[in-house]
């Protein structure tokens, strides 16, 4: 806590939701999964957190999300966006704490190399288990936020390579709404947005009219003023 005027004032920390796209167990399609880890202390011993912790004073705070997003998983996002601020007076046992959300958007081969062990799990983000503090919530806002932004910016680059197919791309959006798009329609939409670029080339080693791969078009403005910034750290 800080003393400012004689008084006690809040605490502040930062926390980070990362989604990574990874095949649902039972139905087998691409759903959104975060990892958590176990905390360790009171307050909520043994519960499951976003990583995060407290705030340095000699730290930024994008830089304090990234290391402890290290620490925790061993994940270093290309991309961090801060999320939101939640301030909430009762939202922490034993004082007030005023946390700095971060997301992350990592792709599937960045996401496989987290760690993984009995203190750091990745979950189905719409199927948590009771979180510490309020970061059900905290979730829900993310996905909230992921949802509406999918269908006006880039954001779905995100969770691809350089290079993609329509229906690679597809399957993303299709992730994160959680409903079926028509390929047909889906394919007429994203070409006449302008937003990607037909690269010439297409996937190697596929019989049979191999799809072509695209990439997105760097010199189309996204609409989302608050697009996907470097990660620091």
């Amino acid at each position: 806590m800080v003393r400012m005027n004689g008084q006690i004032g809040a605490a502040l920390a930062v926390s980070t939701v990362i989604f990574a796209l990874r095949p649902d167990l039972e139905s087998g399609f691409s759903t959104l999964w975060l990892p958590l880890v176990r905390r360790t202390r009171e307050p909520y011993l043994d519960q499951w957190a976003l990583p995060g912790g407290g705030l340095p004073t000699d730290e930024e705070l994008a830089g304090a999300a990234a290391r402890t997003l290290r620490e925790t998983t061993g994940l270093t996002p290309k991309y961090l966006e801060q999320l939101y601020t939640f301030g909430d007076p009762g939202r922490s046992p034993g004082g007030r704490v005023v946390s700095v959300v971060y997301w992350a958007l990592v792709e599937s081969d960045e996401a496989a190399l987290a760690v993984v062990d009995k203190n750091v799990q990745w979950f189905s983000a719409d199927h948590l288990p009771p979180l510490a503090f309020d970061h059900n919530r905290i979730v829900e806002y993310a996905l909230w936020r992921l949802r509406t932004k999918v269908e006006y910016s880039r954001i779905a680059h995100a969770f691809l390579g350089e290079t993609f197919t329509l229906a690679q791309l597809r399957e993303v959006h299709e992730a994160v709404l959680q409903k079926a798009l028509d390929p047909a329609n889906f394919r007429r939409t994203i070409e006449s947005s302008g937003t990607v670029v037909d690269t010439g080339q297409r996937v190697a080693g596929v019989p049979h009219r191999p799809p072509r791969l695209y990439r997105y078009n760097d010199s189309v403005h996204a609409v989302d003023s608050g697009a996907l910034e470097p990660a620091i750290g």
